[in-house]
Order: C-alpha cells, then sequence, then structure tokens
C-alpha cells in the first residue's frame, strides 16, 4: 500500500475537490467513520467527550459528535479556539452539529476539570497528522490528562502530537487505542513511537479515487509504501518444472575467522532456504573445518586474502556476495567488501563489512558508483541505528528513519535497509517501505545475520536490490512471527520455510 505524506494527502484532498467531490462530503464521510469506530469502542451506550480543534480535524470531530449524538449517545464536545472563527468545511460541520442540538463547550483552563470527566470514551480530534509543532498549553494539559485516565481513545487520523510524516512525538501526545485514518495511511503510522501511540489503525474510505494518485507523485520516484507482498511479489516466483538449481543463483556467504563462523552460517542456510540454487561458504583456511563440520546442503570453498577471493569471484556463475557477519571490522573486511564491489553480481553489506568504513562511506559510494554490468545497481547495506551513524554522520542527526534511511541511500548509491521495529528500504532513486510485522522477539543475536542471508538468496535469484529487501525484511518478520516467543536465530530458518509456503500458496 501506498503511503502519503500529510502534505502528499493534503493534496489528495484538493485534487478529488477539483475533481467533483464537496469537500464538507468528504468531511462527512470521514466524521461517519469515526463514529462508527467510536460505537463499536463504546457498545450500545455510552458517554464521549470530543476534543476538537480549529481545523479540518476538528471538524470531522463535529460531524463524528453529531452522529453519535444522533444515535442516542451522550456527547461533549470541547472547542480548542473561538468558534466564530472557524472556516470553510470546519465551520459548515459545526453549524450542522449546533444545529442538531448539540453545543460545544470552549477547552480552557477553567473546562480542563471536565476532561475526561464521565466520559467512557474519547475521541482525539484536536490536530490531527498536519501537526509540525509540539502541543502548547490547554491543549498539551488536556494531551496530559487523557492519557492519564487511561480511558479508551480513538485519533482521528493521527493521535494529536505525532509527526505525520516521521512518527515522531513532538511532545506531549495522545496516546490511542484506536485511529481512523483516510484514503491512505501516513508514514507515522508505521514509523516508533507513532505506531505504539496510534493502537489499532483503521482505513477508511471517504470517497477520494485512487487515479489522484498519479498526480499526487507522477512517478515512482520519492514514493513510499507499507512492506508487504503487494509491493514485491510479483517478482517472487516459485521453480519452474523445466528449471534446475543453476537457474536459482549461487549465492556466496563470506566467513569470518574460526571463532566467528556462526554468523556467516546462519546467512548461507538462510540463502539456500529463501531458494538460491547453491550456496557456498567461502572462508579463510583457519575457519574451514569448522565450517565444514557444521554445513551439509551449503559448500565451503577457502580463499586467502582478498586476491584469493577476487580469484573465486571471478566465476560468473557466483552471482550474489554477502560480506559482514562475523567478518571483523578494519582494513582486511574493508579491502574485501572492494573486491564483492568490483564485480558484476549482486553485493549485500552488513555488519562489519558496513563499520569497516566509518569514516569513509565517500569510499564505499565511489566503489559503488564505478560498478558496471546489468547488477551494477544491486548494492545492498543492512545498518542497524549505531551502524548506520558510524557510516553516514551527516544523517544520523535526522529525526525522521525514513528522512535517515534515504539520505543515506542517496549518499552511498546503495539500497539502506536501516533494521529497527519500523525497518524502511530505502532505495537511491527515493522510493521507500517502511516495515510494520517484525515481533519484538526477533531482537536477538543473529536474527540480523539471517535477513541478510533471506536477501541475499532473493538476490541470487535475480530480484532486484530494493525488491529482494524489501521481500527478505517482509518474509523474515512473517518468520519471526510464525517461529513465536522466545525464539532464536536458529528458529528463523524453518520458520521461513513456512513463511515461504504460505506466499507462495496465496499466489496459487
Amino acid at each position: 500500500m501506498e503511503l502519503l505524506t500529510p502534505a502528499e494527502m493534503g493534496r489528495a484532498d484538493a485534487l478529488a475537490i477539483a475533481g467533483g467531490v464537496p469537500g464538507i462530503d468528504l468531511m462527512r464521510r470521514a466524521g461517519l467513520a469515526v463514529a462508527d469506530a467510536c460505537s463499536r469502542m463504546a457498545g450500545h451506550s455510552g458517554q464521549v467527550l470530543v476534543l476538537a480543534g480549529p481545523g479540518n480535524n476538528g471538524g470531522d470531530g463535529f460531524v463524528a459528535a453529531k452522529v453519535l449524538r444522533q444515535r442516542g449517545y451522550r456527547v461533549e464536545v470541547l472547542l480548542l479556539g473561538d468558534p466564530g472563527r472557524l472556516t470553510g468545511d470546519a465551520a459548515q460541520a459545526f453549524s450542522e452539529m449546533t444545529a442538531a442540538g448539540l453545543r460545544a463547550g470552549v477547552l480552557s483552563q477553567e473546562t480542563l476539570g471536565v476532561v475526561p470527566g464521565q466520559a467512557s470514551v474519547v475521541i482525539d480530534a484536536l490536530f490531527g497528522a498536519g501537526l509540525a509543532r509540539p502541543i502548547e498549553g490547554v491543549a498539551a494539559e488536556a494531551v496530559e490528562r487523557v492519557n492519564a485516565s487511561h480511558l479508551p481513545v480513538l485519533a482521528v487520523d493521527l493521535p494529536s502530537g505525532v509527526n505525520g510524516a516521521s512518527g515522531e512525538a513532538m511532545g506531549p501526545a495522545i496516546r490511542a487505542s484506536r485511529t481512523v485514518t483516510f484514503f491512505r495511511l501516513k508514514p507515522g503510522h508505521l514509523l516508533l513511537p507513532g505506531r505504539l501511540l496510534a493502537g489499532r489503525v483503521e482505513l477508511a474510505d471517504i470517497g477520494i479515487s485512487p487515479s489522484v494518485l498519479g498526480e499526487v507523485h507522477g512517478s515512482e520516484r520519492g514514493k513510499a509504501w507499507r512492506n508487504d507482498p503487494a509491493l514485491w511479489g510479483a517478482g517472487l516466483c516459485p521453480p519452474s518444472l523445466d528449471g534446475h538449481k543453476y537457474t536459482r543463483g549461487h549465492a556466496v556467504v563470506v566467513s569470518g575467522p574460526a571463532l566467528s563462523t556462526g554468523a556467516a552460517r546462519l546467512a548461507a542456510s538462510a540463502a539456500l532456504r529463501a531458494g538460491a540454487g547453491l550456496v557456498t561458504v567461502a572462508t579463510p583456511p583457519s575457519a574451514a573445518l569448522v565450517n565444514a563440520s557444521h554445513l551439509t546442503a551449503v559448500m565451503v570453498r577457502t580463499f586467502r586474502s582478498s586476491e584469493g577471493l577476487s580469484e573465486m569471484l571471478a566465476d560468473r556463475r557466483l552471482n550474489a556476495v554477502a560480506l559482514g557477519p562475523g567478518a571483523g571490522v578494519g582494513e582486511a573486511t574493508r579491502s574485501l567488501a572492494l573486491v564483492c564491489l568490483s564485480g558484476e553480481r549482486a553485493v549485500l553489506l552488513d555488519a562489519d563489512a558496513i563499520t569497516s568504513f566509518s569514516g569513509q562511506a565517500d569510499v564505499l559510494a565511489a566503489a559503488i558508483a564505478h560498478r558496471t554490468g546489468e547488477r551494477a545497481a544491486d548494492v545492498v547495506l543492512t545498518p542497524h541505528e549505531g551502524e548506520f551513524a558510524r557510516l553516514f554522520s551527516e544523517s544520523a542527526g535526522m529525526t525522521s528513519r525514513l528522512d535517515r534511511a534515504r539520505a543515506g541511500a542517496r549518499a552511498s548509491g546503495a539500497v539502506v535497509v536501516l533494521k529497527g521495529a519500523d525497518t524502511v528500504v530505502a532505495a537511491p532513486d527515493g522510493r521507500a517501505a517502511i516495515n510494520d510485522n517484525a515481533p519484538a522477539w526477533l531482537a536477538t543475536a543473529g536474527s540480523g545475520d539471517v535477513l541478510s542471508g533471506i536477501v541475499t538468496g532473493f538476490l541470487a535469484q535475480g530480484l532486484d536490490g530494493f525488491h529482494a529487501a524489501c521481500a527478505g525484511v517482509w518474509l523474515h518478520g512473517r518468520a519471526g512471527a510464525l517461529a513465536g516467543a522466545a525464539l532464536t536465530a536458529e528458529d528463523l530458518e524453518p520458520a521461513l520455510r513456512q513463511a515461504l509456503a504460505e506466499f507462495f500458496s496465496g499466489k496459487g
């Protein structure tokens, strides 16, 4: 699903209105969706407090309040600001609410005592996704009182205080039980802490045609999506009956020294499970026996120094290589990375391979820029926050993970997978995807190595870097959910088999 920033959502609204849909109709449908969600939360009876802001978010709240009153709920509305200063559709919605017999009070220091009062559900219609600064004054006090009450809260569009583009809590922010948003999700619904503050998110159709999306963006460049199979599923296919293992690619995972081999084996086994036809662990001679004694279907080949790895990779059938897990940090790993990048194969750099370029992001970017061949663009970097900050020091200060990942991708020329509970995949051309299916149990040693292997396996099968990364991240999250509580990295490979079986059965 394509995501829209608040500014892009504003353009979508404007295009719908220009196309003949009255703005008040959009607001009425939005308010009705809010009222329906509130009815499900409140049950057959209850008292509802609507906190309304002075803009269109408040207008949605006025419509919801009117509908709920007509359904027999006890409703109280507190408006932030002077009703006489309401304009446009919000003013019309306010007028229709008052005409239906529902009067609004003013949210002030004098009325804070009724927040939340006797309400059983609170509707947060203060600011929504368009807010770009911290909430202050009486509104901030109202937010704190609502949060302290622990009552069910329904947010309109996005919890007030959360930045719709970054998910950042810019100060006091509503902690909602449920959020109703319209037409398309915003990045702030998926990025932390916005995802946690929004609670369960419901997407409502308010009559905006999907055709406006083409006019909002114009091209794929700069688009962001919620990461799911609709984005990458068409490119990930099961083996064909007339194929064989050599048509499914040959992935190489470079191992570290003897006492640091486990990470490479986790990655190699995951690459094989992800569908690569063959997988080889390239290992220093000192670690060959350790690796060989633990691997069966994965092959083992030795190399000495970067020159030896270069000779091995001269075989063009080795079409994807992963370096970093357990590799060690320093000049030796940096030299191996430059060898991997010098050919025409797809490359994934993780962990120690990324850290080995700390302070030398320009060297890495230059090596990527000089790549040639069909797979020149297929370089994937998979840093966690610390590795990202060490490599991309200019971007580390950005508050938005989406902005940081995009900046890193532009600077390096590689697809960047900024790992975390809200992993962001970003391509150099500005395309990005935000992942939200990973369970907290995935935060365990070796989990990232498995992810590296899955993505490398997809690269070996011919997926481009962006889609291989998106598919790998989503299936890694799904495997974590299937593995369940108290999982370890070793549990992920067998769970990946089930995740892939689910995916391919859905395609059948």
